[in-house]
């Protein structure tokens, strides 16, 4: 499709708000997905790791009491 001027590519023929609104909202979607994975990823990341320190607090702590 060739539009004249830049105005007219905005309009789509008539068509622009919806057009734009879609790309919007996509591109929203796509931004909050990409957020919350981020965010799932880090919390998973720090719960391993809060973990493994317990699982190791707990291995010294069987370790001292069969020396006692």
């Amino acid at each position: 499709m060739h539009f004249d001027s830049f105005s007219d590519f905005l309009a789509m023929g008539g068509y622009g708000p919806y057009v734009w609104a879609a790309y919007g909202i996509s591109f929203a979607a796509l931004l909050w997905i990409m957020f919350s994975s981020l965010n799932t990823k880090r919390r998973l990341a720090a719960d391993i790791k809060n973990k493994i320190a317990r699982e190791q607090r707990i291995k010294d702590a069987e370790k001292l009491e069969n020396t006692l």
